[in-house]
């Protein structure tokens, strides 16, 4: 159910906020990783997936292609 005033965004019942939202995020995980910090951003993105999968598919595919692009970035040693 939408909030009074709200706009769907990529799925039932989520605010247009959320989709924005999670482009802010995404951008700033994506510079943390640049920072030198890619096994943080990486713990991030996955705990935002993990939040997000069942009841925002749109938002959840960001940060799922987000750590696919953060795992080439992480040395198998580092792990």
């Amino acid at each position: 159910m939408n909030a009074p005033g709200s706009v769907p965004d990529g799925g039932p019942g989520m605010p247009a906020p959320l989709g924005a939202l999670a482009d802010v995020l995404v951008a700033g995980l994506s510079a943390l990783a640049a920072a030198g910090e890619p096994r943080e951003a990486s713990r991030l993105a996955g705990k935002a997936c993990a939040a997000l999968r069942h009841d925002a598919p749109g938002e959840w595919r960001k940060f799922n292609a987000l750590l696919h692009r953060l795992s080439r970035q992480i040395s198998p040693d580092a792990l």
